[in-house]
């Protein structure tokens, strides 16, 4: 998630990171283990700042644990700044996208991914494809290259017709190289976690720089308007 974030930051953004420690096995057991960590690494991002928004930086983990549990761990250490995370922006991206019929792209095992699934689903979206690395490794994941997820993402798109977007998910995956040109060849909006989260946080904090070369999420507005 860092590597791509720093990329982002327009001029005049200052980013603050911390860390949460995790296991590298991906499972929901390991993923809703990090509830109880969230707010102590929260309180390191030191309180005085007067943050604009923050930010914890896991799809699967926020999915699992719940939005609102993640929501209320951020708010013990910083009860007046607005918070987000990857999957929260993914809904509020594709509600701005105006796109309903998703297909999905994920690193994970049949449980996490299908947690995600219901998730969007209980958000009004109708995943209508879904495939996956099937890695529970995180170190791997993260090593998982542009290419792979290219093919991943044209063979969810090439599998369903009539499709909104495609949601790659995890903040691991890597796609802001490629974004772009994805999008031109194959039509249609290609979101990834990361792409979703450094937007949100940004229309969160009422920066609406419309940034080019990384798809057509980063040309609008939370409420769809152009940027």
């Amino acid at each position: 998630v860092e590597a791509e974030l720093s990329s982002l930051w327009p001029v005049g953004v200052a980013a603050f990171a911390t860390r949460i420690p995790m296991e590298d096995r991906v499972t929901a057991e390991t993923l809703r283990a990090m509830e109880d960590r969230i707010p102590a690494a929260a309180k390191l991002l030191p309180t005085g700042f007067g943050f604009d928004v923050i930010g914890y930086g896991c799809t699967s983990a926020a999915t699992l644990i719940g939005e609102a549990r993640v929501d209320a761990a951020i708010r013990r250490a910083h009860p007046a700044a607005p918070n987000t995370n990857p999957i929260t922006a993914a809904v509020a991206a594709f509600g701005a996208l105006e796109a309903t019929r998703i297909g999905v792209v994920t690193p994970y095992n049949v449980e996490v991914t299908g947690g995600i699934v219901d998730h969007l689903s209980g958000q009004g979206l109708e995943v209508t494809r879904t495939g996956s690395f099937l890695e529970e490794s995180d170190h791997t994941v993260a090593r998982i290259t542009e290419a792979s997820v290219a093919a991943g993402v044209r063979q969810i798109a090439g599998d369903a017709a009539g499709l909104d977007a495609v949601f790659v998910s995890c903040t691991s995956l890597r796609l802001f190289g490629i974004a772009d040109a994805l999008e031109d060849e194959l039509d249609i909006p290609v979101v990834s976690s990361n792409l979703a989260f450094g937007w949100h946080l940004l229309r969160l904090a009422g920066i609406d720089d419309h940034l080019p070369g990384l798809g057509s999420l980063f040309g609008l507005g939370l409420d769809g308007a152009a940027s």
